[in-house]
């Protein structure tokens, strides 16, 4: 029982004063030695077969095992050091080797010098491995034993679990149980006698008895109103205060109801201490008080915050208020239980209780957990039924607490019964351990709610619960639920040891061909990779916004050079990176081979769009800015990548382009060199129109544009006769092309306007309708048609069609399509 309490303590210690602090003996395996690399193989060899004998007899204990254990893995941390012996020695020969040129095949020899020099270096070669060699096979033989050790424990433990103890309900190991007790209880009261008979005792008593009544009145007071008067202090901070970090001060000011009973208790141990009256028993006794009351008023207030219903920024729960009081009171009594547990163990280990009187005493204890476990997995089955209104989020957090209230609710049932059975050990293992894991998930609800309320603090948000759901609670939320696995795996029974050579394991790292990588390594590579595209970002932030606007480089270059320069960078901050951590991915170079043949099939549109995009960056056929056309698409062009370009079309929509298209299709680029464009204009004016005076009015009008070009100047040409109009075209260079449509709406509306003045006449399209043999006609219309006689011919009909909308035929400009002033980007 006593090892619960110390797990449970170890968690209150992770959680309240350093959740990253690694277990003992940690620290010391994380970093190999700083020792000589000459090692002493003999005693290596000893401690290697005295270890071999203890797993081959099987008699030794579990204390003994963990101990030989224990200097396998010292052993084993040096022998991973020796590794390296003589690298860079090693490194150089064959260096050596290498420049000596490939061994000539078998059957040819080589010159005498060479042959003689190559044996010399191989020589050498073999002496500078033999030390290293030989530390890799003591490495391995170490780890091998290691592992035997710890299967044998865990086998141990196992059987331990499984074993059948006496049945409790038998009358015989009752008076057994009760008997321990009163020997126990007889001893620690001996030992109050006899100290108060010595005459030393009572003079001890009577000089140290203002102390022990100072101490026993701050303890009393302490005990009696420290809790009290810290809730009282919280309330008044949440509800009277309106600062906006009064959650998170009230939550900190909560502590105090653990530390001030503590404190209480330790002063009363050291009231009773002061008496000089405590024998060896009492004083383990004494000792274990404020770790047992430190649980107790851990569980009480870790109850007290997860059923909170007020004084806190939000509910974790949404239960009726009898609920919350009903699911504090159960969470107060698991901790009480908790503590008789660890107290019937400690007085268990002092009094050397028999089997039968442990099994008896505990089963009442067990019983009790048991039905703690079912009321509290019923609140949580009760919480995963209730569905709040426009939540997404609990539903599933709902059906979690459901699971987990399930399971409390079948620890709760099966530990019972194995304890009445007889299986203590499975009994304990099955309520002790679930009720610390409730606790364990219920202090990760309370600290998570804790670093959502100090976020919300620190970005000077009110609503405290908006800013719990943004992304660095929850990180930080995923970081505290990682770190509270190791503890989570104490409390069912993992051993310090295992969760030692799981770290050692994760710091050793991996073999890579020749190359062993460790966490240290990658942690190298990330710190002097960000640093190079830190960089790399920087130079590139310096050329955009200092450098380049300086010089004559049009935009698109400038792009072009910083994005190409970023790539570099981030390929040399990659290599240096990879450099610097010791990665030799030359062992790698075959298997990359035959993976970049599928790469190149399963990839090669990538492949292929990523070189049109360097093409792109180096060429610079189109560049930022652009107006282009390209596979019916025609817009201005945002953003060039590696793999594709972004074109913004003229309806504000936005156009992903491979580079392969750009590179390979036909691209019609309207402003790459300059922005001049030719703008064409059709008119028809009607027959009998003075031909000279329509050209000198529509040359007049281009020349008065402030956008066309005085060299070339516009032209009007005298296309042809038409069917219904004198076709004639005024072409007219713009300066910027990009303003096409709108010069054509103005340049209309002057035509329309001067044409009016000079009374030049716009054609209507005219039609003739001439009727061949009316007399059909007359026929059809029946008898009496005809015998008013035949109808006289009708005279021509001329009808009116609706005109024609101006023709909008640009010839080889570009506004056909639409332009920037459109209502596009330009």
């Amino acid at each position: 029982m006593t090892r619960l309490v110390r797990v449970f303590a170890l968690v209150l210690l992770a959680a309240l004063a350093a959740p990253g602090l690694a277990p003992p003996g940690l620290a010391q395996q994380s970093a190999p030695a700083a020792e000589d690399a000459t090692l002493d193989l003999g005693a290596w060899e000893q401690l290697a077969s005295r270890a071999e004998q203890a797993l081959a007899s099987g008699r030794d204990s579990d204390a003994a095992l963990a101990e030989l254990r224990a200097q396998l893995v010292d052993w084993r941390t040096r022998l991973l050091t020796a590794q390296g012996t003589n690298a860079a020695r090693i490194k150089t020969l064959r260096d050596q080797i290498a420049a000596l040129g490939p061994a000539p095949p078998e059957g040819e020899t080589e010159p005498a010098e060479i042959a003689a020099r190559r044996a010399e270096l191989n020589r050498q070669l073999a002496d500078m491995q033999a030390p290293a060699l030989r530390a890799v096979e003591a490495h391995s033989r170490a780890d091998g034993l290691i592992r035997e050790i710890d299967a044998v424990i865990r086998e141990r433990q196992t059987s331990k679990l499984l074993e059948l103890g006496p049945m409790p309900f038998n009358p015989t190991n009752w008076a057994m149980g009760a008997e321990a007790l009163r020997q126990t209880g007889m001893a620690m009261f001996v030992e109050l006698a006899e100290a108060w008979t010595t005459p030393a005792g009572r003079d001890t008593f009577r000089e140290d008895l203002p102390v022990t009544i100072l101490f026993l009145a701050m303890a009393g007071v302490l005990l009696a109103r420290g809790r009290r008067w810290m809730e009282q202090l919280s309330d008044r901070l949440i509800h009277t205060s309106r600062s906006r970090g009064r959650t998170v001060f009230s939550s900190l000011l909560s502590l105090g109801q653990i530390v001030l009973p503590t404190l209480g208790l330790v002063l009363l141990v050291a009231a009773l201490r002061s008496t000089g009256l405590a024998g060896d028993r009492v004083s383990e006794v004494l000792a274990a008080i404020p770790i047992l009351g430190l649980t107790f008023f851990t569980a009480r207030w870790l109850g007290g915050r997860v059923f909170a219903d007020h004084s806190v920024s939000r509910r974790l729960f949404d239960l009726p208020p009898e609920r919350m009081t009903e699911a504090r009171f159960h969470a107060k009594g698991m901790g009480f239980v908790i503590v008789l547990a660890g107290l019937l163990g400690l007085l268990g280990e002092i009094g050397d209780f028999p089997r039968e009187a442990r099994t008896v005493l505990g089963l009442p204890l067990v019983v009790a957990g048991g039905l703690l476990l079912i009321r509290v997995g019923q609140i949580l089955r009760a919480q995963a039924r209730i569905v709040p209104e426009g939540d997404q989020t609990r539903p599933y957090r709902n059906r979690v607490i459901g699971l987990i209230g399930r399971a409390a609710i079948g620890f709760g049932l099966l530990g019972p019964v194995l304890g009445a059975i007889g299986y203590k050990e499975a009994a304990d293992f099955l309520t002790y351990p679930p009720i610390l894991t409730l606790a364990l998930l219920g202090l990760l609800m309370v600290l998570q709610r804790f670093v959502g309320d100090l976020y919300a603090l620190l970005i000077g948000q009110d609503d405290s619960e908006s800013a719990s759901d943004a992304l660095i609670p929850v990180l930080i939320g995923l970081m505290l639920a990682v770190l509270a696995l190791p503890v989570l795996a104490l409390i069912w029974g993992a051993r310090v040891a295992d969760l030692t050579e799981i770290w050692a394991r994760f710091t050793t790292g991996f073999a890579l061909g020749d190359t062993r990588i460790s966490p240290a390594d990658f942690l190298t590579f990330a710190i002097v990779f960000a640093i190079g595209y830190g960089l790399t970002r920087l130079v590139q932030g310096t050329l955009r916004t200092t450098v380049l606007p300086k010089t004559r480089i049009d935009p698109g270059g400038q792009t072009a050079i910083v994005s190409g320069l970023g790539y570099v960078g981030i390929f040399l901050a990659a290599l240096v990176a990879i450099t610097t951590a010791g990665i030799d991915l030359s062992s790698l170079a075959i298997v990359a081979g035959a993976l970049s043949v599928g790469i190149g099939f399963g990839l090669r549109t990538v492949v292929e769009n990523f070189v049109s995009g360097i093409i792109l960056l180096i060429e610079r056929p189109i560049s930022q800015g652009d107006w282009i056309e390209v596979g019916g698409v025609m817009g201005t062009v945002q953003d060039i990548s590696v793999r594709s370009t972004r074109i913004q079309t003229f309806d504000w929509t936005d156009v992903i382009v491979p580079n392969a298209d750009l590179i390979s299709g036909r691209v019609t680029n309207w402003t790459r060199q300059n922005l001049t464009g030719r703008v064409i204009l059709k008119v028809g004016v009607a027959y009998g129109s003075d031909t000279r005076k329509v050209e000198r009015v529509l040359r007049e009008i281009g020349e008065a544009h402030p956008l066309a070009m005085i060299n070339p100047p516009p032209s009007v040409v005298f296309q042809g006769f038409g069917s219904d109009a004198l076709e004639f075209e005024l072409r007219v260079v713009l300066r910027d092309i990009n303003y096409g449509l709108s010069v054509r709406t103005e340049l209309n509306h002057e035509i329309a306007r001067r044409f009016t003045e000079e009374g030049i006449d716009l054609p209507f399209a005219q039609r003739d309708i001439w009727l061949r043999n009316p007399e059909v006609l007359v026929g059809l219309l029946g008898p009496a048609a005809a015998a008013q006689g035949p109808a006289p011919p009708p005279p021509p009909r001329q009808e009116d069609e609706p005109q024609p909308e101006p023709q909008d035929d640009l010839g080889d400009g570009p506004e056909d399509a639409g332009g920037p002033d459109s209502g596009g980007p330009r």
